[in-house]
């Protein structure tokens, strides 16, 4: 559960998402699929980071407004994706129907097109100078793409059915999972202009909190419900793919937990910031109560 802050926070956020797309010139259709995926919800995990980095760096969280939407938009899209019957064949996310249930499977494959084309003209919006804009524009590209997002895929999906390494299953997830995070933590770092001693802290910071995110996510995947996943229960073992949970049992991924937890809070104790609101996200990823 939010604090009532960052609850206003994201409701801010929110209103900025909703405007983006209402603005949008795309045929009806189109439009009402991308809308139907983008603002059905979710944990927000991703632009609240950027949101709390904006927050420890003392600028207006509408400053990173414009990044935290580009990364949700990618993250969506790859959702719209992943749900596919070619990919993971779901028919539930976010607690409910997927896009191309709802729609069809050609209309969800470009309400994704859309939205990843999306997140680069919202990257443009920044109000930081154009050397910054152009360095972001760079990391979110190598986060998103074939060395970041959709290569930690390809590999997800060749590791199905099969028996990894810890170390490989850590990779595929740190790109899979981590870069997204990496880039909403770093990229509102360097909206902020922070030094680069401080981006490197906050980068060591999002590697840990995006392997806690999917130790978390796995645990949740034996131990959760439905309801609390938005998709089906027990989906990663339908699938045949290696977890935290199958590799180290569930005894050992909370414990790989609660050191992912550990390491991040060093990480933020380190920048010597704010971390109030950093410190509430990071417990709500690793489950933890206070």
């Amino acid at each position: 559960m939010l604090s009532q802050h960052l609850q206003h926070e994201l409701q801010q956020f929110e209103t900025y998402l909703l405007t983006s797309i209402q603005n949008l010139t795309y045929p009806e259709h189109l439009k009402e699929s991308v809308q139907y995926s983008l603002l059905a919800g979710g944990k927000r995990i991703r632009p609240l980071l950027s949101i709390a980095i904006a927050k420890a760096a003392k600028i207006p969280s509408s400053s990173v407004y414009p990044l935290a939407a580009a990364i949700e938009m990618i993250h969506t899209y790859s959702l719209i994706h992943d749900d596919l019957p070619a990919m993971d064949d779901d028919d539930l996310r976010r607690g409910k129907p997927t896009n191309h249930i709802v729609f069809d499977e050609a209309t969800a494959i470009l309400a994704g097109d859309a939205l990843l084309t999306e997140s680069f003209h919202q990257m443009t919006l920044l109000s930081v100078p154009a050397t910054i804009i152009v360095d972001l524009i760079q990391s979110l590209s190598a986060c998103a793409g074939g060395g970041g997002m959709v290569g930690g895929q390809i590999l997800d999906i060749a590791a199905e059915n099969k028996t990894v390494t810890l170390s490989e299953l850590r990779n595929i997830h740190y790109l899979k999972t981590g870069k997204m995070i990496e880039i909403a933590v770093v990229g509102a770092a360097k909206v902020a202009q922070l030094s680069d001693e401080k981006i490197q802290q906050l980068q060591h910071y999002s590697e840990a909190v995006g392997v806690a995110f999917q130790i978390q996510d796995d645990i949740l995947d034996v131990v959760g419900t439905t309801q609390q996943l938005g998709k089906p229960q027990g989906s990663d073992l339908t699938n045949g793919k290696s977890t935290y949970v199958s590799l180290l049992g569930l005894v050992g991924a909370k414990r790989a937990l609660e050191s992912e937890y550990e390491r991040a809070l060093q990480c933020l104790i380190d920048t010597k910031m704010e971390i109030s609101e950093l410190l509430e996200l990071t417990r709500l990823i690793c489950q933890r109560q206070g």
